[in-house]
């Protein structure tokens, strides 16, 4: 598979969040868990669904998740998301995960996927989207 540099194009969407990659977080191989990967993917998407939305937000689904390459300890862990799609009550968010290695020096595309997120209200049920399109 081919690495994916900056070379190759820029992150796409805002930064939600950037966050460093700590030993806590490894597998047994020593490599970042993806499963902290996703939950810091889900925690980016959930903030720009929460503007769009304008209120509370839950994730719904997870889909077209590809771990590109590993996470390592001590890189900076940056997600970037675009809304790609507003429903009625739910919105699609693709994320990506680009890591900056050793002090910033290479950046690299690691995982992306697309989360779906739904608006509720105080009762934690489904809400219009104000300026929703369907």
């Amino acid at each position: 598979m081919a690495h994916h540099t900056d070379s190759d194009r820029e992150p796409a969407g805002e930064l939600a969040i950037r966050t460093l990659a700590m030993p806590a977080d490894t597998n047994p191989a020593g490599d970042i868990f993806g499963g902290w990967v996703l939950a810091q993917m889900d925690v980016a998407g959930g903030i720009i669904a929460r503007g769009v939305a304008k209120g509370r937000v839950a994730t719904v689904a997870v889909d077209g998740m590809t771990f590109h390459l590993p996470v390592f300890v001590g890189d900076v862990v940056c997600c970037y998301g675009a809304v790609t799609r507003v429903g009625r009550t739910s919105m699609a968010i693709h994320v990506e995960t680009w890591a900056l290695r050793g002090g910033g020096g290479e950046r690299v595309l690691v995982t992306e996927g697309v989360f779906t997120y739904v608006a509720i209200g105080d009762d934690r049920r489904p809400r219009i989207i104000d300026g929703a399109s369907d």
